[in-house]
C-alpha cells in the first residue's frame, strides 16, 4: 500500500471512530445516494476537499447493472480528471437517419465507454480520495432534525435497516428515484410521463464490423410499423462489441419493447457486419426524457443527475450533466464544511439550473414540437447538415456562447421555425 493510500485509510478509521461513538447515531458531513456518474463526482471532489463524505449504492458492484449507451462528450475525461483509458472508441461523425434520408455531421471527437468502466473508475477514485462506498444498501427514507438530516437505509449485507446523520444529503439514484414522498417540494407531477422505455442489445460479432462502425455515432429517428409509436434508436462502437437499442417515450411491456429491437438490429447487421455471426447480452431500463424538477435543493438536501430529470430529450443524454451537478454538489459540500454558508442547497439549485435549464427545457420543447409531426425531423436535420456551426453550437452548453453566437444560434432558429411550418 502506498504511503497516501495509507494515509487516507488512517483517516477514514479516524473518521469511522468519530461516527460511532457509544451511544451517538453514526454521522457524516456528506451523505450520497447512488454512486453513477452524478454520486462518484460528488463523493471524490467532496473528499479531496476535506468532507467527511459517505455513498450509499444499492448494487454489489458499482455500475455492473448500468444500462447505457455510454457516449461521452468530446473533452469529458479532462473536464472530470478522468484516466483516458476508460474510451474505447473516439468517434468524430454523428449519423443521423429517419424515414427519408440519412444525414451526417462531425461532433468533434466524441467517445464512448461502458457505465462499467465509468461508474466504476469514477468509484474507485472516489475511494483513493478518502470517500466511503457502501454497495448492497437501498436508500428508504429521510427526516430533517436540527442537527442535520437523518437517513434510513436498508443494508442486504445483514439484513438491518440503518440509520445516518449527515449535514448534507445528495440524491443521485437515476430515473429510478422516486422523490414525491422523500420531500413534497421534490414532487414532479409529470415524472411518469417523461419515462423512457429502453432496450439495448451488447451485440459481440465474432469478427469486427467494417471499419465505419468505429468512427461513428448512428442515431435512428422513426415510427414504428407496428404500434405507430415514435422511436430513438442508436448505435454506438465498443472495443469489443456494438451497442444496438432504442427507446420510447412510455411504460410498454418487454414483450413489444423485444420486439422492436428484433426488427431494428437487422438493418443495422446488413450495413455494418454482414454475413458475421455474433452474440447478444440482453439489458433493458427507464431512462427521463421529459422536463426537469422544478426544485433540486431544499434544507440540506440536493438532487442532482437523472434523478434531478436532468437529461437531453433529444438523445437521451445527461452524463456530463450528471457528473457536472455532483461537482455544484461537492462544492456545495465544501462551502458548508468551511462555515461559508449553513445550508448548500440553495447555491447549489442556482448554479445547476443556470448552468441547465435553459437548454434541457429547449429540447423538451424542441422533441415534442418534432414529435407531433414527424417530418419535421428532417427539417432539423438537413438544416445541421449543411450549416456545421449550427450543429456544433448546439452540442454545447448556453453558458458557453458569446453575443455573436447567440445572435447566430436565434437566426438559424427562426429559420428552421419558418422551414418546418411548411413540412
Amino acid at each position: 500500500m502506498t504511503a497516501a493510500r495509507r494515509t487516507v485509510a488512517r483517516d477514514k478509521t479516524r473518521r469511522l471512530a468519530a461516527r460511532t461513538q457509544a451511544g451517538t447515531m453514526e454521522s457524516t458531513e456528506f451523505l450520497i445516494v447512488g454512486c453513477g456518474p452524478a454520486g462518484g463526482i460528488a463523493a471524490r471532489e467532496a473528499a479531496r476537499a476535506g468532507v467527511s463524505t459517505v455513498v450509499l449504492e444499492r448494487d454489489a458492484v458499482v455500475g455492473a447493472k448500468r444500462v447505457c449507451a455510454a457516449g461521452l462528450r468530446p473533452g469529458f475525461c479532462e473536464t472530470f480528471d478522468l484516466p483516458r483509458s476508460i474510451v474505447h472508441c473516439d468517434p468524430p461523425l454523428i449519423s443521423i437517419t429517419t424515414a427519408k434520408r440519412n444525414y451526417a455531421f462531425g461532433v468533434g471527437t466524441a467517445h464512448t465507454t461502458t457505465r462499467e468502466e465509468l461508474d466504476g473508475t469514477i468509484g474507485q477514485l472516489a475511494l483513493d480520495a478518502g470517500a466511503e462506498i457502501r454497495t448492497n444498501t437501498l436508500f428508504r427514507s429521510l427526516e430533517r432534525d436540527a442537527r442535520g438530516v437523518v437517513v434510513e437505509y436498508a443494508d442486504y449485507r445483514d439484513g438491518a435497516r440503518k440509520k445516518i446523520r449527515a449535514g448534507s444529503v445528495f440524491l443521485a439514484q437515476g430515473s429510478s428515484a422516486r422523490l414525491d414522498d422523500v420531500d413534497p417540494r421534490f414532487a414532479h407531477r409529470d415524472w411518469n410521463a417523461g419515462l423512457i422505455t429502453c432496450i439495448q442489445y451488447r451485440v459481440y460479432p465474432e469478427r469486427p464490423a467494417i471499419d465505419y462502425t468505429y468512427g461513428v455515432l448512428e442515431m435512428h429517428y422513426y415510427v414504428s410499423a407496428a404500434s405507430g409509436r415514435n422511436i430513438i434508436a442508436w448505435m454506438f462502437p465498443k472495443r469489443d462489441h456494438l451497442s444496438i437499442g432504442l427507446g420510447i417515450q412510455a411504460k410498454i411491456p418487454g414483450s413489444e419493447l423485444r420486439a422492436e429491437l428484433d426488427a431494428f438490429l437487422p438493418t443495422v447487421q446488413q450495413r455494418l457486419f454482414p454475413g458475421i455471426s455474433y452474440t447478444v447480452r440482453q439489458e433493458g431500463n427507464l431512462l427521463y426524457g421529459g422536463l426537469p424538477r422544478r426544485s433540486i435543493g431544499a434544507d440540506r438536501v440536493m438532487v442532482g443527475g437523472t434523478a434531478a430529470g436532468l437529461v437531453d430529450a433529444t438523445t437521451g443524454e445527461g452524463i456530463h450533466e450528471a457528473a457536472t451537478t455532483g461537482r455544484f454538489a461537492a462544492a456545495a459540500a465544501a462551502a458548508a464544511r468551511r462555515g461559508r454558508v449553513r445550508d448548500p442547497a440553495p447555491a447549489y439549485q442556482r448554479a445547476t439550473k443556470a448552468a441547465f435549464y435553459g437548454r434541457l427545457r429547449h429540447r423538451h420543447h424542441l422533441m415534442t414540437y418534432l414529435e407531433r409531426k414527424p417530418a419535421r425531423f428532417d427539417v432539423l436535420f438537413e438544416q445541421l447538415e449543411a450549416t456545421p456551426a449550427f450543429a456544433d453550437l448546439l452540442q454545447h452548453d448556453r453558458n458557453d456562447f458569446t453575443l455573436p453566437q447567440w445572435l447566430y444560434l436565434y437566426a438559424q432558429a427562426a429559420r428552421f421555425s419558418l422551414r418546418s411550418l411548411r413540412a
